[in-house]
């Protein structure tokens, strides 16, 4: 998590973006139900004068039904802000076939659609000669489905493209397999790899921030692998908040390429100003500074001296053992004292 000077740790830290380029499951809702003060959380920016744009990976729904939902939750959110990883595989196929060219769709209808979108077939069997195969999430798909994509990809001249490989997703009920759970049976069963258009890829969200004109935008996501790691293929600040799939725990052994820029709790604290993380190395140690928390890494333990789970202890862990283990993800043994 960066540190910032001056003036800029004053200002809420929204202010410091031009546009919020949002994840939704984890993010805005679980399942159907919004979270915990997120759709108020984006009115407000957008009211403030900030493009919010709603970057998802799950291909099953278009992007008028993903609109419509953000809006009944109480974020106000036209077609024009949806930007999906349908869209994004529709037209990556679209740059390498040839117009009309039949694709086979392993997923939903919203996918079908996109893909019909850009001038392609979408069809359903391998009989058809399809040239190419995409896969989306789909609730509802069933075996026989992943059995007609995996005899059409036995010909290797078949294109394959995912919309995304998120293992998991969130759901009201808790944490559900997602759309790679379903593109790995497929790969286990042909020996293939497929295309991956959406999440963590770079186009997706370069699209986002190209459909408002942003300058300055931000990735806020709940998935490391999906959300941070795209922003920085997109060489893009990110915003990690933790209501969805990763907490604190996945983040401070993250990879240098998952690591967020920002670390929240909920949406709410983007109209906080971020705290500093001040790190510093003494005698061969490190430590790191956040506020009232401190943390110390000595021998693959960080101690945090802060309250359990603090989220400025969180901060402070972070900061001290990215700057011990800069170059690869390692896990630490976390370790709280109490501050008094």
């Amino acid at each position: 998590m960066t540190d910032r000077a001056g003036a800029e740790q004053d200002r809420p830290l929204v202010e410091r973006f031009d546009a919020l380029l949002c994840d939704l499951d984890g993010v805005v809702y679980a399942g159907p139900h919004a979270i915990d003060g997120a759709p108020e959380s984006l009115r407000r920016a957008r009211e403030d004068g900030r493009a919010v744009m709603y970057v998802t990976n799950n291909a099953s729904r278009p992007p008028a039904a993903v609109a419509e939902h953000i809006t009944s939750l109480g974020a106000p959110t036209t077609v024009e802000d949806v930007v999906t990883s349908a869209q994004a595989a529709a037209a990556l196929l679209a740059d390498r076939l040839a117009p009309s060219a039949r694709v086979l769709v392993t997923g939903a209808t919203a996918l079908a659609d996109e893909i019909r979108a850009v001038g392609l077939v979408p069809v359903r069997t391998q009989g058809e000669e399809p040239h190419a195969v995409v896969q989306g999430f789909d609730p509802h798909l069933g075996w026989e489905e992943l059995a007609e994509a995996a005899f059409t990809l036995a010909d290797d001249s078949v294109l394959w493209c995912a919309t995304n490989t998120d293992r998991t997703i969130p759901r009201e009920r808790g944490i559900a397999p997602g759309n790679g759970t379903l593109v790995a049976a497929v790969a286990e069963a042909t020996g293939r790899e497929p295309l991956v258009a959406g999440k963590p890829e770079a186009p997706i969200f370069r699209e986002a921030a190209e459909r408002v004109g942003a300058a300055r935008p931000a990735v806020v996501g709940d998935r490391l692998d999906t959300d941070i790691l795209g922003a920085h293929n997109a060489e893009m600040e990110s915003i990690e908040v933790l209501t969805g799939v990763d907490g604190p725990t996945t983040v401070i052994a993250a990879c240098p390429e998952q690591r967020p820029t920002y670390l929240l709790g909920t949406l709410r604290e983007l109209f906080e100003p971020y705290p500093s993380v001040n790190v510093e190395r003494q005698e061969g140690r490190v430590s790191a500074s956040c506020r009232e928390a401190r943390a110390e890494v000595e021998n693959g333990v960080v101690v945090v001296t802060a309250p359990q789970d603090d989220l400025d202890g969180w901060r402070a862990a972070c900061a001290a053992w990215w700057a011990e283990n800069p170059h690869e993800a390692a896990e630490p043994t976390v370790q709280w004292q109490d501050p008094a």
